[in-house]
């Protein structure tokens, strides 16, 4: 992956907005249990972070994924891992297709504000029942006349109870259930939409996230995004900026916690020296740092994939993988050299490790991550 001036510039403008904009905040956002997305999201969007590689008609920079990667990379240098998450929903679960296949009065109606930051978007497809199943939802948009009318719930929606609008993966037809799904734009102002009050999750604290209700809610067909029944093929699409991008977020935090670690560890002694000085303290340190930079360029190599048009599916699912693993060990192995000190609720590590633990979860679980390159290895066909 060779870097321009302008990849090292958009480093520069995400790493200084997150020490300015997010990490003076993070105590009192995770306290509340939220943090104020439009206000973020429009500061964002002024600094055109928000649609680096979306089309510059709609008020995106036009830039290859690259950028964007680069940007992700630096957000997941915050100090939890709330507002980076929000933010690649905005940018890489909830967008993507509507950038890709949506009409030029969707576009103009809904993307231009998400890239603007006017506006802040939601990815409605996991449901109670079917969470890496997508294929299994059963919420349905039944046609009446020039509109839809939607009917179901979606669970562990993040930016859900201060999203303007949600891309929502419904069923609208009867036709086998990789071809009867649709996404379709629902404005939450919609009469008939509700919300859970926000729930109580283990980690990413000051991320809103909730169940959504739909009774009766109408939408007109118009915001259908690209073509009826092409849903799950559009919402696989989006899965792997979606997968890239959560890799890439891991990296700087990952590093993050090694860090803090090194300084920790450095400066406790125990037993007339510092615990850093214990032989299978600092091998296992170097050795974490190590696969945080196989991480990296894994990362990097299937973005490159992406950019030249190759299919990113195989390579993209290596590194949610991997991100998946590392994010599972690597901040508990660091929190158990922190002894005691590292099970305090306010250990920047302890956070690392319940904000991280999502990474196996999200976006396709490490077993489904498993699944695909089976799938790509031929093991079923054995």
């Amino acid at each position: 992956m060779q870097f321009t001036d302008q990849h090292n510039e958009i480093r520069r403008t995400v790493s200084q907005f997150v020490e300015k904009e997010i990490n003076p905040h993070v105590e009192e956002w995770e306290e509340a249990g939220i943090f104020p997305a439009h206000e973020v999201f429009r500061k964002a969007g002024d600094l055109g972070l928000l649609g680096i590689h979306k089309p510059e008609e709609y008020g995106g920079l036009g830039l290859d994924y690259s950028y964007a990667m680069v940007a992700q990379e630096e957000w997941g240098a915050a100090s939890h891992g709330s507002v980076p998450m929000a933010i690649a929903v905005q940018t890489d679960m909830a967008t993507p297709a509507l950038a890709r296949f949506g009409s030029d009065e969707l576009k103009r109606e809904f993307l231009a504000p998400a890239i603007a930051g006017d506006m802040v978007t939601a990815i409605g497809v996991s449901e109670p029942h079917a969470g890496s199943d997508v294929a299994a939802i059963k919420t349905t948009a039944r046609k009446r006349g020039d509109d839809y009318v939607i009917n179901g719930t979606k669970m562990w929606i993040t930016n859900s109870t201060q999203a303007d609008y949600i891309c929502l993966l419904a069923n609208t037809s009867d036709d086998p259930r990789h071809q009867n799904k649709s996404l379709i734009i629902v404005p939450t102002s919609s009469p008939g939409f509700s919300t859970s009050a926000r729930l109580n999750k283990l980690g990413m604290r000051a991320s809103d996230t909730a169940q959504l209700f739909f009774d009766d809610v109408v939408v007109p067909r118009r915001h259908l995004i690209g073509e009826e029944g092409m849903g799950f093929t559009y919402q696989m699409m989006q899965f792997q900026e979606e997968r890239l991008a959560g890799a890439a977020i891991t990296i700087k935090g990952l590093e993050n916690c090694i860090r803090a670690t090194v300084e920790y560890t450095g400066q406790r002694e125990a037993f007339g020296k510092p615990l850093l000085e214990n032989q299978i303290i600092n091998t296992k340190l170097a050795d974490m740092q190590m696969e945080v930079e196989s991480l990296r360029a894994m990362v990097y190599r299937a973005c490159e994939m992406y950019i030249n048009g190759e299919d990113p599916t195989l390579l993209a699912s290596y590194a949610k993988l991997k991100a998946g693993k590392l994010t599972t060990s690597i901040p508990t192995e660091c929190l158990q050299f922190w002894g005691g000190m590292g099970y305090m609720w306010d250990n920047p590590v302890s956070r690392a490790m319940r904000d991280m633990r999502l990474t196996a979860i999200g976006g396709g679980a490490d077993e489904v991550m498993l699944s695909i390159i089976g799938k790509r290895m031929g093991l079923l066909a054995r």
